[in-house]
């Protein structure tokens, strides 16, 4: 039996509510089957972080060639990648191996508005990686790193979305969130910009949320769905996580990734 394939180059989180191993779940329950190549170890949990170790650029090389020169991926989603000589082994591999529907989600800045990577980081994400990909899932305080203008109404990220889209030439999904419109998407690609309306659940455990979107972009694209009906599927399997209201964790726990097996 062939299956689509996808695979995550990510950190892992070892309570399991984000990173890769958010995205294993997602893209599993997304119908495709799923692999990972690992950026850092982290010891994390619902109430923070406490310890990371990057892997190698050499060992990241590693795992990636691993996979692609095996199963080759149908779609690959990238996460938070924090210093540039990793993000230069995945942008080289990923143009070595010409990959297709890649989905990066460009973690830089938190939704509190803290830079998570620095400067030179951030440099080598614009200059070598984004320009590879199919689309990019930034927040709005990403956003306004990447369009260097400020967001304060959904009028601002029309307007930075489309900065983003000419800057890197790929499509974006500038997510709302909270601080701008509540679940409230927009899509900016050649066609335009296209809203994704979504209804608020009022779950405060929403640990991974940005990793899940972009892992189900991703495993949608994978099995050739358009992406505008990629995003649409993504909003809503997260709805539908959010709404199973999973409660684990002393702090903003994750979501309820099977909530399809659990009915």
């Amino acid at each position: 039996m062939k299956k689509k394939t996808a695979l995550t180059i990510a950190g892992s989180d070892c309570s399991g509510g984000a990173g890769i191993q958010a995205d294993l779940k997602t893209m599993t329950m997304n119908g495709v089957y799923a692999m990972s190549a690992v950026t850092a170890l982290t010891a994390q949990n619902t109430t923070g972080v406490t310890g990371i170790m990057e892997s190698t650029p050499e060992f990241l090389q590693q795992q990636i060639d691993a996979v692609f020169e095996d199963i080759f991926p149908d779609a690959v989603k990238v996460g938070m990648v924090s210093s540039v000589s990793l993000i230069r082994v995945i942008a080289d591999r990923l143009k070595h191996y010409k990959a297709s529907n890649i989905v990066v989600d460009p973690v830089m800045v938190a939704t509190s508005g803290a830079k998570l990577i620095d400067d030179s980081a951030i440099d080598e994400l614009k200059k070598s990686l984004l320009p590879l990909a199919c689309v990019i899932t930034p927040n709005i305080p990403e956003a306004e790193v990447l369009s260097e203008t400020e967001i304060t109404c959904e009028e601002d990220m029309v307007t930075a979305a489309g900065i983003i889209y000419e800057r890197f030439g790929c499509a974006v999904l500038c997510k709302g969130g909270h601080r701008i419109n509540d679940a409230n998407d927009l899509l900016y690609n050649a066609d335009g910009a296209k809203w994704f309306r979504g209804k608020r659940i009022d779950n405060p455990n929403t640990h991974g949320t940005g990793c899940t979107l972009s892992s189900a972009i991703a495993a949608n694209l994978a099995k050739g769905e358009s992406l505008e009906q990629s995003v649409e599927n993504a909003k809503n399997y997260i709805s539908g996580a959010l709404a199973a209201m999973l409660d684990l964790g002393k702090g903003s726990g994750p979501m309820d990734h099977a909530f399809i097996i659990n009915g």
